[in-house]
């Protein structure tokens, strides 16, 4: 980068932190339409869950023409292994999720790696110090009190709030522990393409939300979902871009391989420019804990069936059963409904996509796919379902899960005091994060909305917000870069062709170069 002329966007930057961010301008770009997080939901917006617009049956059609008989033996083997996988993950419950402390990233045995790569899930604890974090929740509150126009969901007793850029997101955010945590996780990730535009290397920003959950709240009740879009997993604009789940349509779910990142590049995760519907490649999703939270005290749970489960909801769509459950209300199927023998291949495809909506997030639920034993445990009913709860969290652990991975929240939070944390995924540097990335980046120096998310005056108007120099006091050199602030050094020794590429790109589409 020495010898590229860095041109002058650098130094203004600079020397707008120093500066109030009040000065930026008032009126915001074209934004995503107003609301908060139950829009990106069709569950929480009221939505009911049926057949999509035909176009979809021939999308369906489409996809797996020519491999009808491999996909029809493929789903055999499937039901199969998830009958084998599900007790055994239904009986360790939390330990299925593997956990390592922060001071062991450096070293982490193989049993650990392993694992991870399996579940697609994590904890890691002790990354930024306990009181620190407490430090941060109790930011949060005097920022929220301060600012009483800010919007969460519900309105009556604020849960999720519709906050990105509070001082306490920022410190979290560009934390130099929490930016090593992601790079190791990143790392679990590879490239069947040695010249793939991604850098792992260099975590950038992604402006989320925040819990901060109540003793007794049951409105927020997220069921079992996976972000980054819903029907663009099966869109030839969408997923298959990149040929991301090729193999499994092609009737060989074995051979998928979750952790390959370049087949992820090219790809539309928003299609319809939904509220929250996510744009960017966040290759892990996670949070921040900010209080002591375990089972049913209004925690996450996941499904740690990373290949086996991603490769059932691709599925599902295609096959009906021959004779359907007597009772689809249940708990639990009988073995006739649910053997293999039950299930045929659809002729033709219907223009069902069980579970997505256009616009929203994908959902799963009990009834529509059966095979997962996707039952939200209770006190009285644990060690059957294939959700299980991340185990006990103390602030200032961090806990992370494949973008792929089914996860959910608790229906009720029995706790006793508040399950809180910082929605926080690891995002590697790509082309498409880069052009994100300055779109977010104006939007934090304006104080609007992250762009993914609903629009309005955001934190304009919010008094404490911070600017530019905040993010350079905790951390001026890889804080400030991953959040599009300073320009990535793609003459560092030690770099890969692809890195230095993807490094010079994104510093032009930030500005820095000429």
């Amino acid at each position: 980068m020495a010898t590229r002329q860095i041109t002058r966007r650098a130094s203004r930057l600079a020397d707008y932190g120093h500066q109030s961010v009040r000065t930026a301008a008032t009126s915001a770009p074209a934004q995503k339409k107003e609301g908060d997080i139950s829009d990106a939901f069709a569950s929480l917006s009221g939505l009911e869950f049926g057949p999509l617009e035909q176009r979809f049956a021939d999308v369906k059609s489409r996809l797996i023409k020519g491999n009808e008989d491999a996909l029809y033996h493929s789903w055999h083997r499937l039901l199969a292994s998830l009958r084998e996988e599900i007790p055994l993950i239904a009986a360790l419950s939390s330990k299925a999720i593997p956990e390592i402390d922060f001071n062991a990233l450096d070293n982490a045995s193989p049993e650990f790696r392993a694992e991870h790569k399996k579940r697609g899930v994590a904890v890691i604890r002790n990354v930024i110090p306990q009181q620190e974090a407490l430090n941060l929740k109790q930011e949060l509150r005097d920022y929220i009190a301060a600012n009483p126009q800010t919007k969460a969901f519900p309105k009556e007793n604020p849960q999720v709030y519709e906050l990105y850029w509070s001082p306490a997101q920022i410190k979290a955010r560009s934390h130099p522990n929490l930016l090593k945590a992601q790079k190791f996780l990143l790392q679990f990730w590879h490239s069947k393409d040695p010249n793939a535009l991604v850098s792992s290397s260099h975590p950038t920003i992604y402006a989320d939300r925040l819990r901060m959950r109540s003793p007794g709240d049951a409105r927020f009740a997220l069921g079992p979902h996976v972000d980054g879009g819903s029907c663009e997993r099966w869109e030839e604009k969408g997923y298959e871009r990149g040929d991301v789940y090729k193999q499994v349509f092609a009737g060989k779910w074995e051979e998928y391989d979750p952790w390959e990142s370049s087949c992820r590049l090219p790809i539309t995760s928003d299609l319809y420019a939904g509220v929250g519907a996510c744009s960017m490649f966040r290759a892990l999703q996670g949070w921040l804990s900010m209080s002591e939270t375990g089972p049913y005290e209004g925690t996450l749970l996941v499904n740690p069936l990373l290949n086996r489960a991603t490769a059932y909801f691709l599925l599902r769509p295609f096959f009906s059963p021959k004779k359907p459950a007597t009772d689809p209300a249940s708990e639990t199927y009988d073995e006739a409904f649910l053997s293999p023998d039950n299930w045929q291949l659809e002729s033709p495809p219907s223009s069902w996509l069980q579970g997505a909506t256009p616009g929203h997030g994908q959902e799963l639920r009990h009834h529509l796919h059966p095979h997962l034993n996707l039952q939200m445990p209770t006190l009285q009913s644990r060690g059957k379902s294939s959700m299980v709860h991340v185990p006990r969290v103390n602030p200032g652990d961090y806990v992370s899960w494949h973008c792929d991975t089914i996860h959910a929240v608790d229906a009720v939070h029995t706790g006793k005091t508040d399950s809180s944390a910082l929605y926080i995924p690891a995002c590697p540097l790509t082309v498409q994060n880069a052009e994100f990335l300055a779109r977010q980046r104006e939007a934090f120096l304006n104080g609007w909305p992250c762009p993914d998310f609903g629009g309005g005056v955001g934190e304009s108007q919010h008094v404490g917000r911070p600017g530019v120099q905040d993010v350079e006091k905790v951390d001026a050199n890889e804080g400030m870069q991953a959040f599009g602030l300073k320009p990535w050094d793609s003459d560092a020794p030690g770099l890969q062709p692809g890195q230095r590429e993807v490094m010079d790109r994104a510093n032009k589409i930030l500005g820095f170069y000429d």
